[in-house]
């Protein structure tokens, strides 16, 4: 062997040395091949329809749950049974609000990571509203009207501070389409914080004004989560869906 050969070989082993990593990702490829994904407060499953047709399209299985938004119980039950009826290993994806729901069903056997899109992430028995009180409050907190039991957003605070990064035409049909929610929802503790043990994702939306950007990166940074920042309003899922699905997609094969 000449010199040049040898030379040449040694460059090769030591680049596999160095990069272990990298190849055995590449090698393993994706471990899961359906995603769940959760909407909060104020919006519906379909609020993730542009990221469902971005995996879709990698041919992946997408399900969105329809959060019932009256107590943490049954908004539980409810992503329980569509994490019952995946077939195989699955990711699960929470926005707002129901990063609370990733926290508590994502030690389900078939869940194998966790994303949280400027989502809550409290620990196991963690006051919330407490933890948020450290950071100076978000703008839309003001924007919440109650109907007895039942909250919604104003208009104005859904344009502005809700779907602020999205065209007036669209953040007005969403709002049509808002969901209210029930003051019991918000005022109950989860049980258990999944992302002590599973792989997670955070994506923080740095033009938030619906959870303070701060929090946010508090949160991920807490739960060790590989985390992205996007210029985004509270709804990066629409405005930004692109990155949201490549962050989905990292996750599942985490």
């Amino acid at each position: 062997m000449d010199r040049r050969n040898f030379l040449t070989r040694i460059a090769a082993a030591s680049a596999v040395s160095l990069f272990p990593s990298i190849q055995s990702r590449a090698a393993v490829g994706p471990k899961a091949r359906s995603v769940v994904l959760v909407h909060g407060l104020f919006a519906d499953g379909s609020c993730w329809s542009d990221v469902i047709a971005r995996l879709q399209s990698t041919g992946m299985t997408a399900t969105a749950v329809q959060n019932p938004l009256t107590n943490l119980q049954d908004a539980v039950a409810e992503t329980r049974r569509v994490l019952a009826e995946q077939d195989g290993p699955t990711v699960l994806v929470g926005h707002s609000f129901s990063g609370v729901l990733v926290s508590e069903t994502g030690l389900d056997p078939k869940v194998t990571a966790l994303v949280y899109v400027a989502a809550r992430a409290p620990d196991a028995g963690e006051d919330y509203a407490a933890l948020a009180k450290r950071f100076p409050a978000s703008p839309a907190s003001a924007g919440i009207v109650f109907d007895g039991d039942v909250g919604r957003l104003t208009e104005e605070a859904f344009l502005r501070d809700f779907a602020g990064d999205l065209p007036a035409e669209r953040a007005r049909v969403l709002y049509a389409a808002q969901q209210p929610f029930h003051k019991a929802l918000v005022a109950e503790k989860t049980t258990q914080a999944a992302w002590h043990s599973k792989p997670s994702f955070y994506a923080v939306s740095t033009q938030d004004r619906t959870i303070n950007p701060d929090l946010e990166r508090f949160m991920a940074k807490r739960m060790n989560a590989h985390t992205i920042e996007l210029p985004s309003s509270h709804l990066s899922m629409i405005s930004h869906p692109k990155e949201i699905a490549e962050l989905i997609i990292r996750a599942t094969a985490a």
